[in-house]
């Protein structure tokens, strides 16, 4: 049942498998996006948008326009895609249904996330810009992609059949799950502006990037660097607490979530281990993004898996898309 529920209509199983699809090309074009900044051809566009240095299809276009230019089709290919699963979804399920709300509010992050990329060009914060409001929209940035990616997930597991969530009475991990979600956004945030330094302040050595974090001198992208390591470590404590805490004793479904998001945030700290090891290269800058995505997926995920309805125990089947409300 991951991607269509069998028992389900032809119209809410296309609907179910569009957003499945939409989310796997979102995590396509974050990656691109990184890869566009890592590789400074954020510019490669100049100071236009839509239109790429003032024309549709640039002519002898350069190595740097080519990846701007992708990312900008890419973009416009998942935003048509997120739009056709919310007409779908308004098409095959009824007024008020969860998964036409979490479809509109998917929708509407996507509008957020064309519109800060759009920023970005127009206030020319690109390319060798090492300003604080470049900081500052880079975090914006990242927070409305995690907030996109879970709007979607959200969508996509509705679509297919899970059941709604509850938060009322649910107490202590309700809370627990909020505060952690709140911290893995500070955390990604940070990680975003920790990349831009990386990318603009790069390093010879360790010692020479250990050396400059410290400076009093150093700018500040250069010195906030420093807190997103010590910052991963809590939280990634923070999260196992919470993994367990939520997730066992709530069910076989909602422990292996719980394990999953454990799996991943080991794996996503051996990864930032290795990225500030070898100076950040590019391959591994993207990974680690895309294990943060991960990691924040899965959170969310254990949410929806652990704040169900009924017992905590329960071991329900979920109601059928059909007939849920």
């Amino acid at each position: 049942m991951l991607f269509a529920d069998p028992a389900a209509s032809p119209a809410q199983q296309r609907a179910a498998r569009l957003a499945w699809a939409t989310l796997l090309v979102n995590f396509f074009v974050i990656a691109w996006g990184a890869f566009v900044r890592a590789s400074g051809s954020g510019a490669g566009c100049g100071d236009h948008w839509p239109m790429c240095n003032g024309e549709l299809v640039p002519r002898a276009p350069a190595v740097e326009t080519l990846i701007e230019l992708t990312h900008r089709l890419t973009s416009g290919v998942v935003l048509l895609m997120t739009l056709a699963t919310l007409i779908l979804g308004w098409r095959a399920w009824p007024a008020g249904h969860r998964v036409r709300r979490a479809a509109l509010v998917t929708m509407g992050f996507m509008l957020a996330e064309a519109g800060v990329g759009a920023a970005i060009v127009l206030l020319k914060k690109v390319g060798q810009d090492d300003s604080i409001g470049r900081a500052v929209i880079m975090a914006v940035h990242l927070g409305n992609t995690f907030l996109l990616l879970a709007s979607n997930l959200i969508a996509a597991r509705w679509a297919t059949g899970a059941p709604a969530v509850q938060l009322r009475g649910q107490g202590a991990p309700l809370v627990l799950l909020a505060v952690n979600l709140g911290l893995l956004l500070v955390l990604g945030a940070s990680g975003a502006v920790t990349a831009l330094g990386d990318t603009l302040f790069p390093a010879g050595s360790l010692a020479e990037g250990i050396a400059q974090d410290l400076s009093p001198t150093a700018h500040l992208l250069i010195r906030l660097r420093v807190f997103h390591p010590l910052g991963a470590v809590l939280v990634g404590g923070f999260t196992a607490v919470v993994a367990v805490a939520v997730g066992f004793g709530r069910g076989a479904a909602a422990r292996r979530s719980a394990l999953v998001v454990l799996g991943l945030f080991l794996t996503q700290i051996t990864v930032g281990v290795i990225n500030l090891a070898l100076l950040a290269p590019v391959w591994a800058q993207l990974v680690h993004l895309l294990l943060a995505d991960a990691v924040w997926l899965s959170v969310v995920w254990l949410g929806m898996t652990a704040l169900h309805p009924g017992p905590a125990s329960s071991t329900q089947t979920a109601p059928k898309i059909t007939t849920a409300t």
